[in-house]
């Protein structure tokens, strides 16, 4: 192998992950550039992380299940996934797709649509749609929760419209209508959220 070839599997792992440590290089380039690809977009390949492997770096991390112990937990991911890909898609969906935690109820409303992002994200944009208008992290933050007959709230379907999926034309004009925020805040009415327990 050349150092060409670890050159452009850094490159890859820096663009498809977060990077990764020398050896991984070393291993990922004599496997040759077009199987890590490959690998790289077939996560289900290699194995998940593990949660008590967080639990030997910081004994604490169950103690802490509010934004912090989140934050740390994805972080750690990120870094030591054998699915960079997943990991990375999951950020850029996080990025695209905001919610907040200010708005959750609970603190693993965000880790569970991480989980969603990780599972749907690299499938079809019809699936990942799906997949967030369940989300229990969106269903609070764009209100859908408080949205019922008699008081429709319409900031799901116009953000769903809006930024999420059908937005502004090259020519500036929109591709939907207030008919169809309407529509869609009337369709998605009283999808909400309850305790499983």
């Amino acid at each position: 192998m050349s150092e060409q070839d670890i050159s452009s599997i850094a490159h890859l792992m820096r663009r498809a992950g977060f990077g990764a440590p020398l050896e991984e290089l070393e291993a990922r380039a004599a496997k040759g550039y077009d199987a890590t690809v490959d690998e790289l977009l077939d996560p289900e390949s290699q194995p998940a992380m593990e949660r008590d492997i967080m639990m030997r770096y910081k004994t604490d991390w169950l103690s802490q299940a509010g934004l912090e112990g989140q934050q740390e937990e994805w972080t750690f991911r990120m870094i030591n996934s054998k699915r960079p890909l997943q990991e990375k898609i999951a950020l850029f969906w996080h990025c695209v797709l905001v919610t907040g935690h200010a708005k959750c109820e609970y603190p693993k409303q965000q880790s569970m649509e991480l989980d969603m992002f990780r599972t749907t994200g690299m499938n079809s944009f019809h699936d990942l749609l799906k997949g967030l208008s369940k989300d229990p992290a969106m269903v609070f933050y764009l209100d859908n929760c408080m949205s019922h007959a008699g008081a429709i709230n319409e900031n799901w379907g116009r953000e769903l419209l809006e930024l999420f999926s059908l937005g502004v034309g090259m020519d500036g004009e929109f591709n939907y209508s207030e008919d169809d925020v309407k529509a869609a805040a009337r369709a998605f009415t009283g999808w909400t959220v309850t305790n499983s327990i």
